[in-house]
């Protein structure tokens, strides 16, 4: 005697009532009437030649021979839930992509145009890592990263994502703001500035200045909460063309008069360079190069 697939729902159907020794119950869980349950229990019955419930007056009980078969068949269906979680979550993984990027970059440069790769991928699920050291590419660690620097990592593959230029805004309410014509003016202003390899004296410089001296008041490790502090009136900042936009867009912050200074260091898309992307993650290095980066 073997087991058709067209008798797995009439199986199904048995074990759940044995697990709550009731039809209802049984149902409610299936989404099916009791009296359906009850018609695959009776099919199975028939087709084996054994009866597998006594009918009580409140629920049913198993009989031995039920019983025998309830212990098989929930050992069974649990094994093939177990590896079909294990089937698709092995699948999900495939289309998971974890990616580590500076939480300045991230907040205001990447997130504003994630959902273009979303619409074109919706398959594909991303994990984002914001991260102020180096992301470490070990077991579980991120499939790509997203680095500020020269270019040059050992061990690494890595791909120009986009150049940087640096120039000083502030916040349209900063004291002595309307008095700053030229760069020098700036000068006058408390400064704000961040960890950056270039600061407010490597600019005075481009700018033709260079014998003035910065008013440096407040430092920040972060280029996001530099920014927040010029918003909020503690000085001019030195923004990176990449990350202010949002803030200019809004009026929080207002670019000052000087040139744009290009930044040493530019932004580079890393991944480990013995190993081979997997198409999920190969589908968004390609996107975020294609990007239009104007």
């Amino acid at each position: 005697m073997s087991l058709r697939a067209d008798w797995l729902p009439s199986l199904a159907a048995f074990e759940a009532a044995a697990r709550q020794q009731n039809f209802a119950r049984a149902g409610a869980e299936l989404h099916l009437t009791a009296s359906a349950v009850s018609h695959h229990v009776r099919k199975l019955e028939a087709w084996l030649g054994v009866v597998l419930f006594q009918r009580l007056a409140r629920g049913v009980a198993l009989t031995a021979e039920g019983r025998k078969l309830a212990d098989s068949a929930s050992n069974a269906l649990a094994d093939m839930d177990s590896v079909l979680r294990d089937l698709r979550a092995t699948r999900d993984e495939q289309q998971r992509v974890r990616i580590s990027a500076l939480h300045s970059l991230t907040y205001t440069w990447l997130l504003p145009r994630l959902s273009g790769f979303t619409v074109a991928h919706p398959e594909i699920r991303l994990n984002m890592e914001t991260e102020v050291g180096l992301a470490r590419f070990d077991e579980g660690g991120p499939d790509l990263a997203i680095r500020h620097g020269g270019g040059q990592w050992p061990g690494l593959a890595a791909h120009l994502l986009m150049t940087e230029t640096l120039y000083p805004v502030a916040a349209p309410t900063l004291d002595g703001i309307a008095a700053v014509r030229c760069a020098a003016d700036i000068a006058t202003l408390p400064l704000v500035s961040d960890r950056a390899r270039q600061g407010w004296h490597d600019w005075f410089r481009a700018a033709g200045a260079p014998r003035v001296k910065p008013d440096e008041r407040h430092h920040f490790s972060d280029t996001t909460d530099a920014l927040n502090a010029a918003v909020f009136g503690l000085g001019a900042a030195l923004a990176r063309q990449r990350i202010v936009p949002p803030y200019l867009a809004n009026g929080r912050l207002l670019r000052l008069p000087g040139p744009e200074l290009a930044a040493r260091w530019s932004y580079y898309v890393v991944y480990p360079a013995h190993r081979k992307l997997r198409p999920a993650a190969r589908a968004f290095v390609d996107w975020l190069i294609a990007l239009p980066k104007d």
